[in-house]
């Protein structure tokens, strides 16, 4: 039975785990893979958030460190070092921090793209009444920083505006996480889901106020390769190399463009496309003629190596099953691991170097940057979360999710403030002072800090005082 393309296609999980079980019967799969093929394809990139986290927070403390340390110059000098790819007449040279800031946050954005799809296609967002809540709550949670930003630098340095506006969905939620059942579950997608609506906006405030002049030309040049793309998913193309080599001239594209080149991951993200490439109806009688061929073709007595025939039915059986999943959840799970272990803590390096010297707090705490971020992040966000939820709410356009009090809404609110990695990006490109560059990511640094401890420590007296009159 040949298994053919199938459009608009669902995973059909049950039919899955059943043949798992069949083959089981006859090969020795360890408990561990059958464990894991029941775990959803989304649980597989978001389960490690409080470990990346830690990861991320570690390389920023490096960062800083080796910024303070005799190294620092000769660590300048190496992030400064060009790299060049020339075809012909034609290059393309980016320093070593330019690569990571331009091209590897496009592989980040790239995932941030994969949850957006996720979320859109079947997830929070794909229910507007359910979704109107926390997305409302973003919006407010953008515009307040964004507005105390510019109060405190009227007449000063506003193009920084931006870099409180932002939460970062990796570190906050592994910040929520650490409050285990003390939050609710409901609680914790309503803060996913006003952290994947901000980022929504962050998105788009990058690609309208800090790209570059537009060269219309390799705008033009961009929106073909975006149609190409579009053209590709629409004629059933499930080969993921494929929307990744379009992504790559998709980049260069919108590197010369003026956009912000990190922009293309999340525009391929939603390219590619989130249904299977089987005909997954008849998967599970195929499956099941399979299992037989393979058991006959199995000789328990002669060694595996000299089954050809068996290793490559099984192979063979390994390919379609792998290409069950959509393209979506493959490039998702592929990228994962690389992105929040490696990337991010990589990009949290190269941009958290923060030189201590003559470093002075009251100076610090007086630079109109520095406060406007700070305030931005830390009073801005809540204000703006919490605020917005209790106005739609109160008039009756959204009700609060069943199960979250509003302590737990304020717990998100001041959980919203921890930024980082969109703040920073930002505040490379808002400024060109090394000084004003400077101050504003030991506000993000600080900012991050008060936010996580503010939103903690609110979170477990919350739960101290709650289990104190259950007590009573």
């Amino acid at each position: 039975m040949d298994i053919v393309p199938q459009t608009g296609a669902v995973e059909p999980r049950g039919v899955i785990e059943e043949a798992t079980r069949e083959l089981s019967s006859i090969i020795d799969v360890p408990t561990e893979v059958r464990r894991i093929s029941h775990r959803s394809a989304r649980g597989l990139w978001t389960s490690n958030t409080t470990l990346a986290a830690a990861v991320m927070v570690a390389a920023a403390v490096l960062a800083v460190i080796v910024a303070n340390l005799p190294i620092a110059s000769a660590i300048e000098g190496f992030l400064g070092t060009p790299l060049t790819v020339a075809v012909g007449p034609w290059s393309l040279s980016l320093t070593i921090e330019a690569f990571v800031n331009d091209f590897l946050m496009a592989i980040f954005f790239l995932l941030v793209g994969v949850e957006l799809k996720y979320e859109v296609t079947i997830g929070q967002l794909r229910k507007p009444r359910q979704a109107a809540l926390p997305m409302l709550a973003a919006c407010g949670g953008v515009a307040v920083p964004a507005l105390i930003y510019l109060l405190v630098n009227r007449g000063g340095a506003t193009s920084g505006w931006a870099i409180p506006i932002a939460t970062d969905i990796a570190f906050a939620l592994g910040v929520a996480s650490l409050l285990g059942d003390r939050m609710a579950a409901e609680a914790k997608v309503f803060f996913q889901t006003l952290a994947i609506a901000d980022d929504i906006l962050a998105i788009v405030v990058l690609a309208l106020f800090y790209g570059q002049e537009l060269q219309v030309g390799w705008c033009v040049a961009a929106a073909v390769v975006v149609a190409l793309m579009a053209g590709m998913n629409l004629r059933g193309v499930f080969t993921v190399r494929w929307y990744l080599l379009a992504g790559l001239l998709l980049w260069l594209c919108m590197y010369f463009s003026g956009i912000h080149a990190t922009l293309s991951g999340v525009i391929v993200a939603f390219m590619l496309p989130a249904r299977s490439d089987v005909r997954l109806g008849s998967l599970g009688d195929w499956l099941a003629a399979r299992t037989g061929e393979l058991g006959e073709s199995y000789d328990e007595q002669t060694h595996i190596l000299g089954q050809g025939g068996f290793t490559d039915a099984a192979a063979y059986t390994e390919r379609i099953l792998h290409h069950v999943s959509p393209p979506l959840v493959r490039v998702g799970r592929d990228i994962s691991v690389p992105v929040n272990f490696l990337i991010l803590p990589v990009f949290a390096f190269v941009n958290a170097r923060i030189s201590l010297a003559g470093f002075s707090l009251p100076a610090l705490i007086a630079d109109p940057v520095s406060l406007g971020v700070f305030a931005g992040a830390v009073l801005g966000k809540p204000i703006g979360i919490i605020g917005s939820t209790a106005l739609m709410v109160r008039v009756g356009l959204a009700p609060l999710p069943k199960h979250v009090s509003w302590s737990q809404i304020v717990c998100v609110g001041l959980l919203g403030g921890v930024g980082f990695t969109m703040s920073i990006l930002i505040s490379g490109l808002a400024f060109s002072d090394a000084s004003e560059v400077n101050a504003a990511k030991c506000a993000i640094l600080l900012g991050a800090v008060a936010a996580s401890m503010l939103g903690l420590g609110f979170g477990a007296l919350v739960s101290r005082r709650r289990g104190t009159d259950a007590a009573r």
